[in-house]
């Protein structure tokens, strides 16, 4: 369970990444059924400002000593430098040997790099440091492609909007779809974008709003459990088959075949949690026919079978 929350601050930080870690895990959202989080704001020295990238401060309320006994230790982004502070370094692989759980928003892996935390490990961080992530660390196995990497014990993430993508990731893992939905319906944000989905996204802006595919992403959410083909889905947008594929790529960063995997594993892992429906009917509901079909993406997608996700998820 996911109960305490120490973020990691240092100069030169990046307000927009900071913010992230504070909306997703620092808000108090009991009234709605989220479990309370202990979310602290640490710094090598806490009650002196912290400079930022634009221009303003802000001051940590928490030491380093605050990592000793969190669950999850957020390190966010800032501005790269040569060398990071050692104290902090120490803290860091401290609260990982003794078991927490690491994530780096964008640049932040820079952190976890030089704490010797990314060797032979896959990691990310934003497209246009990924090179240089690999150079200055070249046991870590970076793919600069995708929007986060869940490594089990340290979880890397792409710049900005990935960052929320990365948190929302951790908040499903540890506390459950349900307390995720509820969360990102609160930002006004998608439950979850799938990590393997590319960082650059060809066109992100439609040129013309009737040129979006939103509206026909939103039928699709509303039925998954039936039968859909990249053919009836292009004749459903009025594009031809090549067009509608390559419109598809450019709004999603996916194909429309990994899209309804991922959306309908979600879909799966929303019933298991939340209804004692056979895996059958899961299945069903899902848009997977068949429990063997739902068990083989299942567990590519999320690691474990649909009965073992329910028994350690459903009691959420």
């Amino acid at each position: 369970m996911l109960r305490t929350v120490s973020a990691v601050v240092i100069d030169g930080l990046t307000p927009f990444e900071f913010g992230v870690l504070c909306e997703v895990f620092g808000v108090d959202r009991t009234d709605d059924g989220v479990p309370p989080i202990d979310f602290r704001v640490c710094g090598e020295r806490p009650g002196e400002p912290i400079r930022t990238d634009v221009g303003a401060s802000v001051v940590a309320d928490h030491g380093l000593d605050a990592l000793a006994d969190a669950d999850l230790i957020a390190v966010s982004a800032a501005t790269i430098r040569d060398e990071y502070p050692p104290r902090l370094l120490e803290a860091i692989r401290e609260a990982h040997q003794r078991g927490a759980t690491l994530l780096s928003v964008c640049s932040g892996a820079f952190v976890l790099g030089a704490a010797g935390l990314l060797d032979d490990r896959r990691c990310t961080t934003h497209w246009r440091e990924a090179a240089a992530l690999a150079r200055r660390f070249p046991h870590a196995k970076v793919d600069p492609d995708v929007l986060f990497v869940d490594d089990g014990d340290v979880i890397t993430s792409a710049g900005t909007a990935a960052g929320i993508d990365a948190c929302l990731h951790v908040v499903r893992r540890e506390l459950g779809a349900a307390v995720t939905a509820t969360i990102a319906r609160r930002m006004v944000v998608a439950p979850q974008r799938d990590g393997g989905q590319r960082q650059f996204v060809e066109l992100p802006t439609p040129a013309h709003e009737a040129d979006s595919l939103q509206p026909l992403l939103a039928w699709l959410q509303d039925r998954l459990d039936g039968e859909h083909t990249v053919t009836s889905l292009a004749e459903r947008a009025n594009m031809s088959e090549r067009t509608f594929a390559r419109r598809f790529a450019a709004e999603t960063g996916t194909t429309p075949h990994r899209w309804l995997t991922t959306q309908r594993v979600l879909r799966a892992r929303q019933l298991l949690e939340e209804t004692r429906l056979t895996v059958e009917d899961v299945a069903h509901r899902s848009g997977f026919g068949t429990a063997a079909l739902l068990r083989h993406h299942f567990t590519s997608v999320v690691g474990v079978s649909p009965k073992d996700y329910r028994r350690s998820f459903s009691h959420r």
